[in-house]
């Protein structure tokens, strides 16, 4: 008679929490109130509220205890182990899924709890290859405690790093309360504002008070012009993106820390009602990208993202931006923080005049011709548009739209095209070459020479006929492709052969 082998300590199967039940049930609550209070308002109108009550709380109820019974036959199904060579995890009733990961292939664990999660004591373990397959290359634990999952991460990215030995561990960036003044320099901020216009319309459509509230707006207003009308509104709108923005970014990034853990690892913890971890191992860096949106460059700020393999832009959480390792800062903080990422004296994102940097190539005076035709263009469109109609309908006000508008567009284009031909530049700083384009959006990109797999050289018809191309390093990291564009034909190639020797060499004609 034979006896089954004992597993080892850490390799027997293990249990989700099962406290994830009363988060189910507090989720189903909200849901069924959000939708139940709305309809009862609606049906006391016409029948009371208590026949309103009579007919809402039977579906709201069916639907917290349906969706508590489907949480718990999750619960019951799902069990995961961790083994010295696999991670595991069998989940499902009716389609049973069984996924394995190699240990060797594991590059991410990740850690997120919302605020009920939080306050349980519990959290969401997100364990990925950084691979772009989809959910067949991630096992998620929803929920286990916190102990459990901090256990995962340091277990599953604990592996020994030589580079680790000659640089210091430690924290590398921490909140400075100040960062906070450039959330509302962001393009978010009129968005937001917009969408909280567009959210009282709705609200008040809901309790059937939307005329109420646009005779309200119009009594405010009897005695003031349209134009009047139309900047107050804006403004209102615009303080209320304002205000929505700070809420936003003090919920992502308060108490937010990055620090290098023994074993090679880049660590980023932040969050106010739903904390987040997410973990970056260093031999999937393949450098860092320097970010500086208009709002935030006026004002001498940039942000720091990581060029790595695996990462994909908010990945399966829409609400976060996974490869963020520094919020906007200024600009000196955020190259010191690139920097340390990369355990350079001084970051290659650096700009001219830095000890220990060179100045960027500048580009053509053909490429700031390209970029003022494009921007003139794209601003006289809707002023020949306005134009036009001002003309067929024999309409004033069009025409002196039109005029506004062109008095408006044109002045702005040609100073955003003359910033953006400044922008461009690139050059090799040591392991790193260096591109940098943008205006509205300028990004400088330090991306390492061994991560560059492949060139690719686009000349369009103007290009040729001015002497310029775009040449693209490929890679696995981050975006997968980055541009020095609009260069001179000879110096971009005469880059790309020397950012990686060999590899372009084939086929250029000396």
């Amino acid at each position: 008679m034979s006896t089954a082998a004992t597993p080892a300590p850490g390799e027997e199967w293990r249990k989700l929490d099962k406290r994830t039940l009363l988060v189910t049930a507090a989720v189903m609550t909200g849901v069924a109130t959000g939708a139940g209070v709305p309809t009862t308002i609606g049906l006391s109108g016409g029948m009371g509220v208590g026949r309103a009550l009579a007919w809402v709380l039977p579906p709201a109820l069916l639907l917290i205890v349906c969706g508590t019974g489907a949480d718990y036959i999750r619960w019951r199904r799902t069990r995961y182990r961790i083994g010295p060579d696999r991670a595991e995890l069998h989940t499902g009733l009716l389609l049973v899924k069984r996924r394995s990961l190699g240990r060797e292939r594991i590059r991410t664990v990740d850690l997120t709890a919302n605020l009920l999660l939080r306050i349980l004591g519990l959290v969401k373990v997100r364990i990925g290859t950084g691979e772009h397959t989809g959910g067949e290359s991630t096992l998620e634990l929803d929920p286990v405690t916190r102990a459990e999952g901090e256990r995962l991460r340091t277990e599953l990215l604990g592996r020994a790093s030589a580079a680790s030995a000659a640089h210091p561990d430690g924290m590398l960036a921490v909140l400075d309360p100040r960062w906070i003044g450039y959330a509302p320099l962001s393009f978010l901020s009129p968005l937001l504002g917009g969408a909280a216009a567009g959210g009282v319309m709705q609200v008040s459509d809901w309790f059937g008070v939307q005329n109420e509230v646009i005779d309200w707006i119009g009594d405010q207003f009897r005695d003031t012009s349209v134009l009047m009308i139309v900047l107050l509104l804006a403004a209102a709108a615009l303080l209320a993106g304002i205000v929505g923005s700070l809420g936003l970014w003090v919920e992502m990034w308060w108490n937010y820390r990055l620090e290098r853990e023994p074993g090679g690892t880049l660590r980023v913890r932040r969050g106010l009602f739903t904390s987040r971890s997410v973990s970056i191992e260093e031999r999937r860096l393949r450098g860092v990208e320097l970010v500086e949106p208009l709002g935030v460059r006026l004002v001498g700020a940039a942000r720091v993202d990581a060029v790595a393999t695996g990462i994909a832009d908010g990945d399966e959480d829409k609400h976060t931006d996974l490869k963020t390792l520094l919020p906007a800062a200024p600009k000196a903080a955020a190259d010191e923080v690139a920097a340390q990422v990369l355990r350079e004296p001084v970051s290659p994102t650096s700009t001219a005049g830095a000890s220990g940097t060179s100045a960027l190539v500048p580009h053509p005076l053909a490429a700031r011709g390209r970029r003022l035709r494009w921007a003139v263009g794209s601003a006289l469109v809707p002023v020949l548009i306005l134009l036009l109609l001002g003309l067929l309908l024999a309409s004033d006000v069009l025409l002196s739209v039109a005029a506004g508008c062109a008095v408006v567009l044109v002045p702005c284009a040609v100073a955003l095209a003359l910033d953006a031909y400044r922008a461009l530049g690139h050059r090799l700083s040591g392991d790193y070459l260096v591109a940098r384009s943008g205006t509205v959006r300028r990004s400088t990109v330090a991306l390492q020479r061994g991560g560059v797999i492949g060139w690719t050289v686009k000349q369009s018809y103007f290009q040729r006929r001015v002497g310029l191309v775009t040449v693209t390093a490929t890679t696995a990291a981050g975006d997968g492709a980055y541009h020095v564009r609009d260069v001179g034909e000879g110096e971009g190639l005469g880059f790309a052969a020397e950012a990686v020797p060999g590899l372009l060499e084939p086929f250029l004609e000396r």
